[in-house]
């Protein structure tokens, strides 16, 4: 990544996962700032090199910022949130999770994507169309005719969300080859030139991957002017 430079470090889940896409997705977002201010960036997601080529391609994530690894040793050794582990495999804990159990904070997460947040920001243009799922092709403008501009509206990130889903579901061997690690959390660590560490986050449940979800990438703002 460069000796001497600042470094974000990120350690994704699946890549099919809801976190994974909306990182993903919020960095590109701030891609111009981040390059600005010669931020190297690293993300390390669980999953396949088909599935990294795709997840790059449908976030626009940039290639040369995303490795992928099949078995989540790294995100072990770092100690990061296993999930929850109750008998039955995988799959039943991840639901249990979606549900809010073992992964605090995920249901008050999932309602505001439908509520809307005056305190987070618009997420789709009045010229963009969104085609999400089994639902027609959505017009940004509807979100104005709704609920206004300039904020997060009612719907907006639940149907963000609904097209990551429909995107994943489509495809899902290619973003998770492997079912034994859907519910392995991720981390965010920010480095100094020096090695230091000036910031860390650890995901403690489904749609937890940052301490400050209306503006998920808060804490590099005092890093990005």
């Amino acid at each position: 990544m460069g000796a001497g430079r600042r470094r974000l470090v990120l350690l994704l889940p699946q890549l099919g996962d809801f976190d994974s896409l909306e990182y993903a997705q919020a960095l590109v977002a701030a891609q111009p700032r981040i390059e600005a201010v010669d931020l190297a960036v690293l993300a390390i997601g669980i999953g396949a090199e088909a599935g990294r080529q795709r997840f790059c391609a449908f976030t626009g994530f940039p290639e040369a910022w995303l490795q992928v690894d099949r078995q989540p040793d790294l995100h072990r050794a770092l100690g990061l949130y296993g999930g929850l582990c109750q008998p039955g495999g995988a799959w039943p804990n991840l639901l249990l999770m979606c549900a809010g159990i073992g992964s605090p904070g995920t249901l008050a997460e999932v309602l505001r994507g439908y509520t809307g947040d005056r305190g987070a920001p618009q997420r789709i243009a009045d010229d963009e169309t969104i085609q999400a799922g089994p639902l027609p092709p959505i017009a940004g403008a509807l979100f104005a005719r709704a609920g206004g501009r300039g904020f997060q509206r009612p719907f907006e990130l639940a149907t963000i969300r609904l097209r990551n889903m429909a995107e994943v579901l489509g495809n899902w061997r290619t973003y998770v080859p492997c079912d034994d690690h859907l519910t392995q959390r991720g981390g965010t660590f920010l480095l100094d030139r020096d090695d230091s560490l000036l910031y860390s986050h650890l995901d403690r449940g489904i749609l937890g991957f940052s301490a400050t979800m209306a503006h998920p990438l808060s804490f590099l703002d005092p890093y990005l002017s």
